[in-house]
């Protein structure tokens, strides 16, 4: 039987030498280290992520198979094609990125704990001053309604995650940025995870190795520096991509 190895990180550089086939099936390969722009920048060009609980060490994961949106590939259903045609949102971007990091890390459910501990969120707001993390955020009467943040590297958009406060705002703030994003060239949405939200609206998953083979090609550390977006890059409408 192959052996599972966690490994234990001392430097960033040591994501070099992780393979992903011998860490756990659910995709856990590593633990330690720390949450600096050095180390997630060498963590997910490798196609590797923090998530871990209040209390746990920082744990890195690589899921098999890797749940992704190619930009061109979002899927607007009947309804939500609806909601985009009257505008009901509108939606800007980098304009609030602590507010939906904050948005994103509070409990679903009276009780329920977050994965984007206190930690999590100092990471990548200090991620987003430097331009490498942004935010897709739906307003609506000048309150923040739903939206999303992520990392982007080279042509690859890492997702993180994202919140409602109305219905379909979250959805609404993933077909701009699948527009945006097919726009300017970026190639792939990484969603981690799969979930039956996001296989509604286009995403598939692929193998663990496609993943990382397209990650090399897409993701290394050439190509423009980082900046912060603006909402003025496009004006998404939701057109070109899948009705159903």
């Amino acid at each position: 039987m192959t052996p599972r190895i966690i490994l234990r990180l001392h430097d960033s550089t040591d994501f070099s030498a992780i393979d992903p086939d011998l860490g756990r099936p659910d995709g856990l390969v590593a633990a330690g280290g720390e949450l600096s722009p050095e180390w997630l920048l060498a963590a997910y060009r490798r196609g590797i992520f923090p998530w871990f609980g209040k209390g746990d060490p920082i744990l890195w994961w690589n899921p098999d198979p890797r749940l992704v949106i190619f930009p061109s590939e979002i899927r607007i259903h009947r309804s939500l094609r609806r909601i985009l045609r009257q505008q009901r949102f509108e939606v800007r971007i980098d304009t609030a990125f602590p507010a939906v990091i904050a948005a994103c890390a509070a409990p679903r459910k009276p009780g329920n704990a977050t994965w984007i501990v206190p930690a999590m969120r100092t990471a990548y707001i200090e991620m987003h001053e430097l331009g490498y993390a942004h935010s897709v955020e739906c307003w609506r009467e000048g309150q923040l309604a739903g939206g999303l943040y992520g990392l982007a590297l080279g042509r690859v958009f890492f997702g993180e995650s994202m919140f409602s406060r109305e219905t379909d705002a979250s959805k609404v703030a993933l077909v701009h940025l699948a527009n945006l994003l097919e726009a300017t060239g970026f190639a792939m949405i990484d969603c981690q995870m799969t979930t039956s939200h996001l296989l509604s609206m286009g995403a598939r998953e692929i193998a663990r190795s496609q993943f990382c083979a397209l990650l090399e090609q897409w993701a290394s550390a050439e190509g423009e520096p980082p900046r912060r977006w603006s909402s003025g890059q496009e004006q998404p409408t939701g057109q070109g991509t899948h009705a159903s």
